[in-house]
């Protein structure tokens, strides 16, 4: 059972909802959306999502989504975010001409930040953050206003224009909207819109002391660009009212370039055995329980890049899922099953032992020197695609198999090589175990077999069948290299479900190097980033910068299908 592409695509309420703006002329026919990420960290899966939801939106209705970067907050934010950001968008197959930028438009939002001032609608409040959140209430309890609340518009426009030139220390005055300290809604209890920062930004440097906050820059950024619809995950539905309060002052006051914009929220994508908290990740960073952003563990754009997840996989996977108003945790075995379904047609095979054990073929022939006889067997690149053709590999009288392909006391049903058994070399001859040797403590050291030479390409003219086809590498013609192995970061399906720390189901062994593989000459030829299929083993990506590591992408078992076939 393959990713379950043939299901009827899932509810997208988005496009129906733009279908019907459609259809009333709403925006005037327009779509126009944007990605807005912080430039404070790297792109994980979870954003994997709002980028196709984005830029997929765009493109069904023949609009327009840009990457837009929330850079407010100088303290965390690096140029250097930025540029992996576009470079994973970009790797996610979207393309962006030219990104923009919050700081954009700093002096757009600090003139329209003076005209609420003027009007009322602001104040300078110099209480310190504390004091604030304490005021504002909670819940079933009432706000409680600023002394500093009915100061003159005069007197803030003049105290904020000074905060601008820095006259003031960080966390000393902020601006306030002035809405309601009354309100049931706790974003509209006179939010900030602005506070001091003294840091180097990375795009303007020193030029800003004060910088405005996520709710103020958001959605007069989406007025100014000509956003239609500005698409937002479900944490953001108690935000929304003060995103159209902001907007409504402004349309009020003609200021408005465009049809005003209206804001959605949709559910996040969460994946079991997964955590995409910015924090958390940071943690794992920084007490090097990863080795960083692009550790195939982590879930980071970079990290699944890395492990040789298609972006492919991951678009088809996020459209499988839906667009829909209820968040829900998705089996990561899900995500999985589509990186395989595409891998299997698109990864060329070759041949890999992972745990060498070696094999000797007493009756193999010599040639006139006394050296092996070296045969040349041809074995398919990929039988999903026959445009991909064959390979030749060397085969001679001492190989390599996997050390679970040899038992000396076989279990039951157990089908590959033990004494007295034949088995099929993938492409090669039959081969019958003889004997083997064992070292002084009973650990098998080596196997021997015969073989028959009727047999080549792995057919016998008789007839005769076997249960069992095995992979091999021609001993004298290895290829050493070595692979990393991933199981789950976090072992629960819900990371800190049960005692509230998701480092609690930590798995500190959810990594294992093998640095004694061989493999097939061919693999030799692999590019760095390519993927290919290590028959009977599982997807396996050749690391982009040391040579002959390759990870573990994902396991030939679709265990998303045998979940499903349990919850039957």
């Amino acid at each position: 059972m393959s990713a379950p592409t043939d299901r009827p695509a899932a509810a997208n309420f988005v496009s129906d909802l733009v279908v019907a703006d459609n259809a009333q002329g709403t925006f005037g026919g327009r779509v126009q959306t944007r990605f807005p990420p912080e430039p404070n960290g790297y792109l994980h899966i979870g954003h994997a999502k709002a980028i196709t939801v984005d830029f997929e939106l765009a493109r069904e209705f023949g609009g327009q989504c840009k990457l837009r970067f929330d850079d407010t907050n100088p303290d965390t934010e690096d140029t250097t975010y930025a540029d992996a950001i576009v470079d994973d968008v970009a790797w996610l197959g979207y393309t962006v001409d030219e990104p923009v930028y919050t700081s954009d438009y700093f002096e757009q939002l600090f003139r329209w930040a003076e005209m609420f001032i003027e009007q009322g609608l602001a104040y300078v409040d110099e209480q310190d953050g504390e004091t604030i959140s304490a005021q504002r209430g909670g819940y079933g309890n009432p706000g409680v206003e600023s002394p500093h609340r009915d100061r003159p518009s005069e007197e803030s426009l003049d105290l904020f224009r000074r905060m601008r030139d820095g006259e003031f220390a960080d966390g000393s005055k902020v601006l306030r909207a002035k809405i309601d300290m009354q309100h049931e809604n706790m974003q509209l209890r006179d939010p900030v819109m602005y506070r001091i920062r003294s840091g180097h930004h990375h795009r303007t440097g020193e030029a800003w002391k004060v910088y405005p906050t996520y709710d103020w820059a958001h959605g007069q950024s989406d007025a100014i660009e000509g956003v239609t619809h500005s698409l937002c995950t479900l944490e953001f539905d108690s935000h929304r009212p003060l995103y159209d309060w902001y907007l409504d002052q402004l349309a009020r006051m003609g200021e408005l370039p465009f049809e005003q914009p209206r804001q959605t929220e949709f559910a996040r994508l969460e994946l079991t055995h997964t955590v995409t908290s910015k924090r958390k990740l940071l943690q794992l960073v920084e007490q090097g329980l990863v080795d960083g952003w692009d550790d195939p563990r982590m879930p980071t754009l970079r990290g699944l890049r890395k492990r040789g997840y298609p972006a492919e996989s991951i678009r088809e996977f996020c459209s499988f899922i839906g667009v829909s108003r209820t968040n829900s945790r998705n089996e990561i075995e899900l995500l999985e099953s589509f990186v395989r379904t595409r891998l299997n047609r698109v990864a060329q095979r070759r041949m890999a032992v992972l745990r060498p054990l070696e094999v000797v073929i007493d009756n193999w022939p010599v040639d006139d020197s006394g050296a092996p006889v070296v045969e040349q067997v041809e074995l398919v690149n990929n039988p999903e695609n026959a445009d991909d053709g064959t390979r030749t590999a060397p085969f001679s009288g001492r190989f390599w198999i996997e050390q679970d392909d040899f038992m000396a006391e076989p279990p039951p049903k157990y089908y590959r090589l033990t004494p007295g058994r034949e088995v099929r070399l993938r492409g090669a001859f039959f081969v019958t175990c003889v004997g083997f040797d064992s070292d002084d403590d009973g650990n098998v050291e080596r196997v021997h077999v015969t073989y028959d030479p009727e047999t080549r390409g792995g057919n016998a003219p008789d007839g005769r069948k076997v249960k069992s086809t095995m992979h091999w590498v021609s001993a004298d013609h290895a290829v050493d290299i070595s692979v990393a192995l991933y199981e789950r970061l976090f072992s629960a399906e819900v990371p800190g479900e049960a005692t509230g720390d998701v480092f609690d189901d930590l798995d500190a062994n959810s990594r294992e190097l093998l640095t004694e593989c061989k493999a097939e000459p061919s693999l030799a030829d692999v590019a760095p980033g390519d993927v290919v299929q290590f028959e009977r083993l599982g997807y396996f990506a050749h690391d982009a910068d040391q040579p002959r590591l390759f990870h573990r992408t994902v396991g030939l078992r679709d265990e998303w299908a045998n979940i499903q076939k349990r919850k039957g």
